[in-house]
């Protein structure tokens, strides 16, 4: 049981928030590390060397963990903090969202396209619906999540479109794959620095696609 009283998950390596306290999955955290020259290091794919240390996958959590320093205590020594650190979380979590959205695309996983999603959603083939951030609600409503199905909205239309190889994307989906299982855990990180995304619906202006 954590220290905040919430019962842990059976499945899967814990460890423990430098600023919650609170143990869980490996996949609910980043992980860092100290470089050489003594800064502290987002090592989102978990295989740097070194001494690792963790913060829960939630911006107010990195901010507070920035804020109060407390990356020393996970290092066990004096650290230096390299300006941005968040804002460079949020940019390779988001690139490497992307990118595993593109290999699932590649292996025939992905789909984009109102109009294709929407025969996916109607056949029960989708496993993910993925939409952009900044689409417009009024077209995003017109879709739904399935039963059993996760949906994301934390990537932009410009994002999702570098994903599926064009200038923007508003509507695309994931099918099952080992792929969508990876796109799910790092898009689950990319959600909890983008809170303000998270919401199913969230207004914006933008021309579905």
């Amino acid at each position: 049981m954590t220290r905040g009283g919430a019962q842990k998950q059976a499945d899967g390596p814990e460890r423990m928030c430098l600023v919650t306290r609170d143990s869980g999955p490996k996949d609910g955290l980043i992980r860092f590390v100290t470089g050489p020259d003594g800064q502290v290091v987002p090592d989102l794919l978990g295989k740097l060397p070194g001494r690792g240390y963790y913060v829960s996958a939630r911006r107010s959590v990195l901010e507070e963990a920035v804020k109060k320093r407390v990356f020393a205590r996970g290092a066990k020594g004096p650290v230096t903090v390299p300006e941005g650190l968040v804002d460079e979380i949020d940019r390779q979590l988001a690139r490497r969202v992307t990118d595993l959205i593109a290999m699932a695309r590649k292996a025939g996983l992905a789909i984009a396209g109102f109009e294709k999603v929407k025969a996916a959603l109607t056949n029960d083939r989708v496993k993910v619906l993925l939409q952009a951030s900044d689409g417009s609600a009024r077209g995003k409503g017109k879709l739904w999540t399935p039963e059993g199905a996760r949906w994301f909205g934390c990537l932009t239309a410009d994002e999702l479109g570098l994903a599926f190889g064009r200038s923007h994307v508003i509507h695309g989906a994931l099918l099952a794959g080992g792929l969508t299982t990876r796109v799910v855990e790092e898009a689950a990180k990319l959600r909890g620095l983008r809170e303000e995304y998270a919401q199913n619906g969230a207004s914006g202006a933008g021309k579905d696609t």
